[in-house]
C-alpha cells in the first residue's frame, strides 16, 4: 500500500498496518473470535464479550497499544468488557429511569427542540452528529445510545437545528458530540461547521472526541485545514492514562494546535486505572507538555454496568485535594459530578454539605440540594 505522505514513515512502521483511517474504522475488531487473535483474553473478558448488551469495537491501532498478555493494562481495561459489565446495581437502574423520564418530558415539551440538539444550559447547546465512535469505552455515559443505529444527522434534521439556533440568540457556543464527530468525513464536517459559523451569535464551536487516542491517523492535514477555516475551534479530548500519550498522539496534537485549534482534556476517574494521585499528576503534566490544557476530571457516571469503574465520592475529593496541593493550578482540572435533572456540578467545599453512610449531600449551581449515592 502506498503510504500517506502526511504520516511519517516512523508511525506507519510502528503504529499501524494501514495508513487509511477510514479503512481502520471500517475494519474494527467487533467480536470475541477476532480479538482473540491479538489478545490473550481472560475468562472474565471472554464472558464479558459474550454477554454484554453494549456495543463493542476496537481499531487495530488501539489493540497495538494494549498489553496483550495482562488484563491489568489500563487501556485494555477501558475498552474490553468483562463479566462485571453484566452486573446492574439498583442505583444504576434508578438513574436510568430518571434519564428516560427526563427524555420523555423533553419530547413532550411545548418548546420543541429538534432531534440531535440538547439545550440544557442558557448560552450553549450540544449537537449530536452521529451515534458512532471509533472505539467504545466501557464506562461511557452514553453507552445505551452509542453504536446502536449507525446514524448520522441528516441535512433535513440539521436544517431544523439551524432554524432553532437562529431563533435563540442566547446560544453562543455549540458543542459537537455524539458518538464521536470526528468519525465523519471531511466533507460532512465541513458542511456542519460552515453552516454553524454562518449563525452570527455563535462565536465558539467545541468538538468532543477521543480520536487522537484511539485513531490518531484520522487527524490529517486536510482536516486541520478545515478546522483552521472556522477558528476559534476548541477540541475536548478524553485522556484517562499516561499510557495513552505516545509519539503519534503528540504528533497529531501538535498538528491541531499549530492549526489554531485550542485543545482541552476531559478525564474520567476510574477505579484501578487512574485513581491514584501519582497517575493523574503524570497524565496532566504530560498533557501540558503537548499543549493540552487539563479541563475536567469527571466522577464516573452512574450508568448500567459501570459499578466496577466507579470510585467513591470521598476518593475523588481526596485526589483533587492532593492535586491542588502538589501541582500548578494550570495542571489541575475541575472536579465534576453529573447528576440527572441537575447537570454538571463542579465540586468544591461550597458544594459539599454532608455525608452519610449511603449518600453524599451536595448543592448544585442553583443552590438546590442533591442526594448523590456513595459508592461502597
Amino acid at each position: 500500500m502506498k503510504n500517506n505522505k502526511e504520516i511519517p514513515d516512523f508511525f506507519i512502521k510502528n503504529f499501524i498496518s494501514t495508513d487509511n483511517w477510514y479503512c481502520q474504522l471500517k475494519n474494527r475488531i467487533t467480536n470475541l473470535n477476532k480479538i482473540s487473535r491479538f489478545i490473550e483474553l481472560t475468562l472474565e473478558e471472554k464472558r464479558g464479550l459474550l454477554h454484554t448488551k453494549f456495543n463493542f469495537a476496537i481499531p487495530e491501532y488501539l489493540i497495538g497499544l494494549m498489553d496483550s498478555s495482562s488484563s491489568n493494562c489500563p487501556i485494555r481495561k477501558q475498552f474490553i468488557p468483562t463479566i462485571d459489565e453484566i452486573k446492574i446495581t439498583p442505583e444504576e437502574l434508578n438513574y436510568s429511569n430518571i434519564q428516560k423520564e427526563t427524555s420523555l418530558k423533553e419530547e413532550n415539551s411545548t418548546n420543541k427542540i429538534p432531534f440531535g440538539l440538547i439545550h440544557n444550559y442558557l448560552d450553549r447547546a450540544i449537537l449530536l452528529l452521529t451515534d458512532q465512535c471509533a472505539a467504545y469505552c466501557r464506562f461511557c455515559s452514553s453507552k445505551n445510545f452509542v453504536g446502536k443505529n449507525n446514524w448520522t444527522l441528516t441535512h433535513g434534521e440539521f436544517g431544523l437545528v439551524v432554524r432553532y439556533l437562529k431563533a435563540h440568540p442566547e446560544i453562543r457556543q455549540v458543542i459537537l458530540s455524539g458518538g464521536d464527530p470526528l468519525v465523519l468525513s471531511d466533507e460532512k464536517l465541513n458542511f456542519f461547521l460552515s453552516n454553524l459559523k454562518k449563525i452570527q451569535h455563535i462565536s465558539i464551536i467545541r468538538i468532543e472526541t477521543r480520536i487522537p487516542v484511539v485513531l490518531p491517523h484520522r487527524i490529517t492535514h486536510k482536516l486541520c485545514e478545515i478546522l483552521k477555516k472556522y477558528s476559534p475551534i476548541y477540541i475536548s479530548i478524553l485522556f484517562n492514562h499516561p499510557k495513552e500519550i505516545n509519539d503519534y498522539t503528540k504528533y497529531v496534537c501538535n498538528m491541531l494546535v499549530d492549526s489554531g485549534v485550542v485543545l482541552l482534556s476531559n478525564t474520567v476517574l476510574l477505579k484501578g486505572i487512574n485513581d491514584k494521585a501519582q497517575i493523574l499528576s503524570e497524565l496532566f503534566y504530560e498533557l501540558l507538555k503537548i499543549r493540552v490544557r487539563p479541563y475536567n476530571l469527571f466522577q464516573c457516571d452512574i450508568v448500567e454496568g459501570t459499578s466496577h469503574f466507579r470510585t467513591s465520592f470521598s476518593c475523588g475529593m481526596r485526589l483533587i485535594k492532593q492535586l491542588r496541593s502538589s501541582l500548578s493550578g494550570l495542571a489541575v482540572p475541575n472536579f465534576i459530578i453529573k447528576v440527572p435533572n441537575h447537570g454538571k456540578i463542579p465540586i468544591s467545599p461550597q458544594c459539599f454539605i454532608s455525608k452519610t453512610k449511603d449518600s453524599v449531600i451536595l448543592k448544585d449551581l442553583e443552590e438546590k440540594v442533591v442526594v448523590y449515592p456513595e459508592t461502597k
